[in-house]
């Protein structure tokens, strides 16, 4: 019996292997700091889901879902993501991209921070090939509701301070509804996502932010410490108004014993022991 040697087929490429960047640039100045907001504040909510510390962050990162000539054809750059479930390194190495056909994992929440309208953002576009060969590139919302599908799908719309937020169900994107507070709940991850007015490095706008289930707004690094400084400044006046009153008493204390040594001395002056009130 004669066997025919089979040529099998390369090896998918991993991260290592397809480009980090497509050559294009960030929109505007707020992508950095907002992914940097995102990031920070959800931290300590993550070491708590994840005491092993198996989660990845993308930020304006590449997803591989499709091999593709060009390889970056083949992929989406949310502004901001998070996967579960997976080491922050892979091989000892940091992620230059997140390779879906490698993870087999989903990110559970994708957010894009739109410079114009939000069309790029919201476009459905399916991926179609003509018989000339021609491809239709299909569009982001397409892409994460159809063959990643992440579950929660964020677009802020930066120019009009306007978030929307979808929920995978049944194969399709749910547009959902913001609960009383105006904010979109992330159920898995027990938080709230939202907008929020401040000033951020030399930034004043909308800003998109979490806050817990209970409505309380997670805070980034420096507000963390400015909050730890205002609670140690608060126990030092604490602690300084309650020497001052100990120091009260005390003074009060011993004013209340002159007075009583001076009554003492008046009464024996009298001829009154002020022991026994009786006259000596």
């Amino acid at each position: 019996m004669t066997q025919t040697k089979i040529d099998l087929p390369p090896a998918f490429p991993d991260h290592t292997q397809l480009p980090e960047s497509d050559g294009t640039f960030v929109k505007n100045f707020q992508e950095h700091p907002q992914s940097i907001i995102l990031t920070d504040s959800i931290g300590p909510v993550l070491q708590q889901l994840h005491p092993d510390g198996d989660y990845a962050i993308g930020q304006d990162c590449g997803i591989y879902w499709r091999e593709t000539e060009p390889p970056e054809k083949g992929a989406e750059a949310p502004d901001w993501f998070y996967v579960p479930n997976v080491p922050p390194l892979l091989n000892g190495e940091i992620r230059r991209s997140y390779v879906l056909w490698r993870e087999l994992m989903a990110p559970m929440i994708a957010l894009e921070f739109a410079s114009g309208n939000g069309d790029e953002e919201r476009d459905a576009t399916p991926l179609s090939v003509w018989a000339e060969g021609e491809t239709t590139k299909p569009g982001k919302f397409w892409v994460y509701e159809r063959i990643i599908r992440i579950p929660y799908y964020g677009i802020c719309e930066v120019k009009n301070s306007k978030l929307e937020v979808y929920n995978w169900l049944n194969f399709y994107y749910q547009k959902l509804q913001p609960n009383e507070r105006g904010h979109y709940p992330i159920t898995p991850l027990g938080v709230e996502l939202g907008l929020w007015h401040g000033t951020y490095q030399n930034q004043t706008q909308y800003w998109l932010r979490w806050w817990d289930s209970e409505g309380n707004l997670l805070l980034i690094g420096e507000e963390r410490a400015q909050l730890e400084r205002q609670r140690a400044e608060q126990e030092r006046q604490r602690a300084e108004q309650e020497r001052q009153r100990a120091e009260q008493e005390h003074q009060r204390a011993e004013q209340a014993e002159q007075k009583a040594a001076r009554l003492a001395e008046r009464l024996r002056a009298m001829g009154i022991d002020p022991d026994s009130g009786q006259i000596e």
